[in-house]
């Protein structure tokens, strides 16, 4: 017999796309899921392949040093059947010349680049030849994946979806952001590997780090890791959280992570300037589900940060409401982390599922900035001693507020505040654009038995203990919406719920904020020296906020912190109220003219109405969306904008790909920043 000789081959990158799931990260390149087969077709030339007489193996390997026992490099033969624990190839069909095989990884295979080598060999005689390379990814698809999740809509929304919403603003007025992850785009997939490759357990160990990625517990915590780069570990991108922007972009003009990743690539794994929580979480994300692993962002109000792992946030304020001494502990308006999904074999049984990560720099673990994975479950269970990080994120949804209100003479009044950490725990529906309510993922209704049986596990004093009634209540209400530009009303309603009469002095105190906590000059303010409150009767004491106060000063968070302070004379004891009113932003109007189909040009008129009394200058607006536009488009406008006139611009776009996609806009200029919008179009196929 003459050699067999290997004259083309064809990796099917198309067909195998489409089964896997991965076709819109386009043809260019072979990306397939683990567990699952995959086919490629042999053509030889001179004669066809013959069973008995030759001999086909293959040769995998991944990462810098594959070696077998670390996984990171298989030799297997054809064969008749396809083999359960290991690589197998099995001979599909043949044709005149031609040879289709099917290929398939164990469903624990390293994920990562591999090369592929095909080996031939009749009689003594043996070559072999490179024929390509592929990435394998997580499947969540595959029972025995330890990424596996059942339900074919999550898996869609949490592994396919390229968009989503973010949730943000504040617990009494919760808004949402659009936000592009963009996980298959044009070279999303070799900068989510090369971050893998620049993270420093690899260049500290190479063969540990390869053979490790196999493990999603593995890959969650250094992917927690290198989206900050607070370790200078040539991380994604740089916190800032002093609104001072000017050297970089703002967090809040951020509408995907694509462009942040190409950024970070582009300059050489420079960290990209600015994040915040979200921006974080969010390219988080796009790395989590680009690398196959379900995964979502979700949105915890009132999140506590508590730096001395005691679940009591201390806050000092003066007799006028005022930040009196900075503790370390704060109260953020939100916090943003991932939640991914995995099982969990390196724990006892009941902890797979929903896995907390955070990218946010805030505390260091096991030496480096990162946090999680946290099974949900346990921190619902206070079980504070299993990996990772658990108690950081159990206070951050469970820790108490304690008010000090430090008089002049210097003596401190403990308050009574009834504390609300954690609450409205949030994430995108699955498959809607509403929003869905996870609170009780994390932690037992208020109050309850299981709650009270947690917090006697984690040390932690259940609330009922420590609140005593005065018969005195305090709340601050919003009238209606507060619109930037405009003025508005808070009331401090107070309750006298006794049969005695009560005097008090009540303070009220605005400042603009940020979402993480830190306030601002004041801007608005009524200390009433004399409030008389009869039995049983209720007060509302109004605040007006004028824009010309707030204007100035607002940060690019939209948010004012109101503080009320009520004493009562006779026995001195304090009570406090804190509300985070939002101030929101105009509405971007978007109109899509023509008819949506792909491949065939599209119009979309975008429109926003200046509501302030000054003119808008530098106004600009992005617009992107994954199979939309072709990445970013930037329109610059020439003329400063008039108070109420209509900032707005013709954008036309030939959609890519078919299907529900969203259009993302976000509005910058010098008064009026991080406007986001977004509109649904459904995209029909090309005939």
């Amino acid at each position: 017999f003459a050699d067999l000789v290997l004259e083309t081959w064809d990796l099917q990158c198309e067909r195998n796309g489409r089964e896997h799931r991965t076709a819109e990260m386009g043809c260019q390149q072979l990306v397939v899921r683990r567990g699952q087969p995959f086919t490629i077709t042999l053509h030889f030339s001179g004669r066809s392949y013959e069973e008995g007489v030759d001999k086909l193996a293959f040769n995998v390997e991944t990462g810098p040093c594959p070696i077998e026992t670390s996984g990171t490099r298989s030799h297997f033969a054809v064969t008749d059947f396809p083999e359960e624990s290991g690589w197998s190839a099995v001979i599909q069909q043949q044709d005149e010349g031609s040879l289709s095989i099917s290929l398939c990884s164990p469903p624990s295979a390293r994920v990562g680049r591999y090369s592929l080598t095909l080996e031939t060999s009749t009689g003594y005689q043996g070559t072999s030849c490179h024929i390509g390379d592929f990435v394998l990814l997580f499947n969540a698809w595959h029972p025995e994946d330890t990424v596996f999740l059942r339900d074919e809509d999550e898996r869609r929304e949490y592994v396919l979806s390229q968009q989503g919403l973010i949730y943000q603003g504040s617990r009494d007025y919760i808004t949402s952001t659009p936000w592009n992850f963009g996980q298959f785009e044009d070279d999303i997939l070799s900068i989510c590997l090369s971050l893998l490759d620049t993270n420093p357990k690899f260049l500290r160990d190479q063969n540990r780090d390869c053979s490790r990625r196999n493990d999603p517990v593995y890959i969650g915590r250094v992917v927690s890791a290198m989206v900050n780069c607070n370790d200078e570990d040539r991380g994604v991108l740089a916190g800032r959280w002093d609104n001072n922007y000017e050297d970089g972009t703002s967090p809040m003009a951020w509408i995907g992570s694509v462009d942040i990743l190409k950024r970070w690539k582009k300059f050489g794994c420079q960290p990209v300037k600015y994040g915040q929580c979200w921006v974080f979480a969010a390219v988080g994300c796009t790395v989590m589900r680009c690398l196959g692993i379900p995964s979502r962002v979700v949105t915890n109000y009132n999140s506590a940060h508590d730096t001395n792992g005691n679940l009591i946030i201390d806050r000092y304020l003066n007799e006028t409401g005022e930040e009196d001494r900075r503790s370390r502990d704060m109260i953020w308006n939100f916090h943003c982390w991932v939640e991914s999904w995995m099982a969990r074999p390196d724990l006892a049984p009941g902890y797979d599922g929903w896995q907390a990560l955070d990218p946010t720099p805030q505390e260091k673990s096991e030496g480096v900035f990162c946090c999680g994975p946290a099974p949900v479950k346990a921190i619902r269970e206070g079980d504070l001693q299993l990996k990772y990080d658990i108690p950081f994120i159990f206070a951050e949804v469970n820790a108490d507020v304690v008010y000090w209100v430090v008089r002049s003479d210097g003596t401190q009044k403990k308050s009574t505040h009834s504390s609300v950490v954690g609450k409205n725990i949030s994430t995108k529906s699955c498959g809607r654009d509403s929003r869905e309510d996870i609170t009780h993922t994390y932690k037992y209704p208020e109050g309850s038995e299981k709650e009270r049986e947690v917090f006697a596990k984690a040390e932690h004093e259940t609330r009922s203990l420590r609140e005593e009634d005065e018969g005195l209540h305090l709340k601050i209400k919003l009238s209606e919406g507060a619109n930037n530009g405009c003025d508005f009303d808070v009331f401090a309603v107070i309750n006298n719920s006794t049969d005695t009469e009560r005097v008090c002095r009540l303070m009220l105190c605005a400042r603009t904020a940020s979402y993480n906590g830190t306030v601002g000059p004041q801007c608005g303010m009524k200390d009433l020296l004399n409030v008389t409150l009869e039995p049983w009767a209720e007060k509302r004491v109004p605040l007006r906020i004028l824009y010309e106060n707030y204007g100035e000063n607002l940060t690019q968070d939209n948010l004012i912190k109101v503080v009320a302070l009520l004493t009562e004379y006779q026995t001195g004891d304090v009570i406090v109220a804190v509300r985070d009113v939002y101030i929101q932003n105009p509405e971007i109007k978007i109109r899509i003219l023509g008819e949506p189909m792909q491949k065939r040009k599209l119009v979309a008129e975008i429109s926003l109405v200046n509501p302030l009394a000054a003119p808008l200058h530098n106004c600009v607006f992005v617009v992107e969306g994954t199979g939309l536009t072709n990445g970013q488009q930037v329109k610059e406008l020439e003329e400063p904008v008039e108070p109420q006139a209509v900032a707005k611009f013709r954008l036309d776009f030939v959609p890519s790909q078919a299907g529900l996609r969203k259009l993302m806009v976000d509005f910058e200029s010098d008064k009026l920043t991080g406007v986001k919008g977004y509109r649904n179009v459904i995209i029909a196929p090309q005939p």
